[in-house]
């Protein structure tokens, strides 16, 4: 017994050292696994983070925000996105901005026609963006051809009709300067989703602004969370400002509750006339990121060939399609428009005005199509006219918008500079939510015929789009 103490005490600390190696290293991978960004870089100073402990809002455990998140596809990057130091880009966003985000914004400005004071009988019919030919839309593209004062014209831009919200709202959007993160939920198709990782300073400077309809109200009044308004503010959930949209004697701008959420979304620039920057959140999507690190790191990179400023805007590729016919095609299929005579109409028409599938020739824009789900913004002419002629499209098709978009990217002048950003950056600055189930009206559902399965041939038909087929196969 004596002599075999001490191989089993040597064989007895051996075993103990190995579980505590083996514990110690599958710990360190649980950690690096669950806490690996491998598409972005953080160079930040988190003393001016409130940490994970602030809890900006407590939702009943009715409203389940937290559920059915939607698992991302992409674990590794081959185009890291890097974030300054989180002081620098506050100070730099500022500088430009002013100190206090009061400096007006940048000429030259476009000017935007208005609503008449007094609606005649001829303007009753005018529909919100104006209800204007494909023709006579198209007319505004091209601001070269007016003349060298951008000023001279007026675009046309939506506001025809009265969008209905309270002036105290109004006021309160037009006092907004410097940065303005905005979202919204109609129907209550959507949860609302608390922001993560924000700076504190984050919290005093930048709008939080929340846009709901009357059916989304009932529904969070049902679920236990109540939006009190008093005389001179609106009510707010955790950051978000809350601004209610109709509910009053004045109807909601269309029928569709998507058309209604895309004038915020595109129109974001005439709710908030100066603000200087904007980042749009879908509702279904919960930012991660601070949005001054997303306005310094997406818009002030590299700028394209044809400019020699920052970039106007951003936004992530679509993560399957690269032409604008095959996302008509999955449009259609996947039942996200179901009415397939208009996706046909309107394809046909883009093609017979100048729509080209993506190629080469298109460089450094790798793809036709984007994700518009997160949209970062420079507030100036170029994103303007963009989001101004992208909407009126909108109208004149559906709020299928990136139906529209390298048909306006590619034949606008003065050109837009867009940062397409890379599928696995926007999986790390943003979760995406699948949405509430909801009852659709029997009139927005589709037909036996219009459900029937689509395909390019069913989208197009067999004239104006033919050249576009070749090419693009």
């Amino acid at each position: 017994m004596g002599k075999n103490s001490c191989p089993l005490l040597f064989e007895f600390n051996l075993m103990c050292f190995s579980l505590f190696y083996l514990i110690t290293t599958f710990s360190l991978m649980l950690y690096t696994s669950f806490s690996n960004h491998n598409d972005i870089n953080f160079n930040a100073d988190h003393r001016h983070y409130p940490g994970d402990n602030l809890r900006l809002f407590t939702y009943p455990a009715i409203y389940g925000e937290q559920k059915h998140a939607v698992s991302t596809s992409i674990s590794s990057c081959n185009s890291p996105l890097f974030f300054p130091d989180y002081r620098k880009a506050y100070d730099e966003i500022y500088g430009l901005c002013g100190s206090n985000g009061s400096n007006s914004p940048p000429s030259p400005v476009l000017r935007y026609m208005q609503r008449p004071e007094a609606d005649g009988d001829d303007f009753q019919d005018t529909t919100f963006a104006g209800n204007l030919s494909m023709e006579k839309r198209k007319t505004f593209f091209n601001l070269g051809n007016f003349s060298d004062d951008f000023s001279s014209v007026e675009i046309p831009c939506g506001f025809l009709k009265e969008f209905p919200v309270d002036q105290s709202d109004i006021k309160s959007m037009e006092e907004c300067r410097s940065v303005v993160v905005a979202s919204a939920i109609f129907g209550d198709y959507d949860k609302i989703r608390q922001p993560k990782g924000l700076g504190y300073l984050t919290l005093t400077k930048v709008c939080f602004y929340m846009f709901i309809d009357s059916s989304t109200l009932v529904a969070l009044k049902a679920q236990g969370i109540h939006v009190s308004k008093s005389e001179n503010r609106s009510g707010t959930i955790g950051v978000w400002r809350i601004i209610v949209v109709g509910g009053g004697s004045i109807p909601m701008p269309y029928d569709n509750a998507a058309m209604n959420g895309v004038i915020p979304k595109h129109l974001i620039h005439r709710l908030f006339p100066n603000s200087r920057y904007s980042v749009w959140v879908d509702g279904k999507l919960q930012l991660t990121v601070d949005p001054l690190l997303l306005v310094h790191s997406l818009l002030q990179v590299r700028p394209l060939p044809h400019h020699s400023s920052i970039f106007d805007m951003a936004v992530s590729k679509h993560p399957l399609n690269k032409h604008t016919m095959e996302e008509a095609v999955s449009t259609a299929r996947w039942g996200k428009w179901p009415h397939l005579d208009g996706l046909r109409l309107q394809m046909e028409a883009y093609c017979r005005n100048g729509l080209t599938p993506w190629s080469s020739e298109k460089s450094p824009y790798t793809t036709d199509v984007p994700d518009t789900a997160l949209i970062v913004r420079k507030h100036g002419l170029r994103s303007n006219l963009f989001s101004c002629l992208l909407f009126n499209e909108l109208e004149g098709f559906n709020p299928r918008d990136q139906l529209a978009f390298a048909y306006i990217r590619d034949l606008m002048f003065p050109k837009i500079g867009v940062h397409m950003f890379e599928v696995e950056t926007f999986e790390q600055i943003a979760i995406e939510y699948r949405h509430n189930l909801v009852h659709i009206p029997a009139k927005y559902k589709p037909s036996r015929t219009e459900r029937r399965r689509a395909s390019s041939r069913g989208i197009n038909g067999n004239n104006s789009c033919h050249h576009y087929l070749l090419h693009m196969w």
